[in-house]
């Protein structure tokens, strides 16, 4: 009896193998002047980062830098829920500031009219969060902040 040949035939090719893919990527960077920016960054890596340097040291950059990190841990605090409401409020409330007013919408109520509008039931309910949130706002404009990394943490800082 014959013996049984070990035949394990070559899979079809079905795309590029990765050396083509490589060697793809390399041509289209080259093509594109990728290559050459890279090149000329390695080469200019002691001007870069003197420029880099120089440019972080001013004061200005630095109060940059920490006014954004404060912003980030400020948004970092609020749930997404509230941001929606938030920005979308805001939104809003721009909308309906920049709409052109009507006539005889916004005329004096005169004394009579205030009077009146003190004792509009909805006008408090309305005016309740507002009020709140200008008393939060100025209990923060309050208190004193040196450092605001200090203040966030809890903890002193030499920043």
């Amino acid at each position: 009896m014959a013996k049984a040949i070990d035949y394990q035939p070559e899979p079809a090719k079905i795309g590029p193998d990765a050396h083509e893919e490589l060697a793809r990527l390399l041509e289209s960077l080259h093509q594109h002047g990728v290559l050459r920016l890279a090149n000329d960054l390695v080469g200019a890596n002691q001007e870069i980062a003197q420029v880099l340097v120089n440019g972080l040291q001013r004061e200005g950059t630095l109060n940059a830098i920490q006014n954004i990190s404060v912003l980030l841990l400020a948004l970092s605090s609020i749930p997404p829920e509230k941001m929606y409401k938030l920005a979308f409020g805001l939104r809003d409330m721009a909308d309906a500031l920049s709409q052109p007013a009507g006539a005889g919408e916004h005329t004096a109520p005169g004394l009579q009219g205030a009077w009146k509008m003190l004792q509009y039931e909805d006008l408090w309910h309305a005016l309740q969060p507002l009020l709140t949130g200008m008393k939060a706002f100025a209990r923060r404009m309050e208190q004193p902040v040196d450092k605001p990394i200090s203040a966030w943490t809890g903890k002193p800082s030499d920043a």
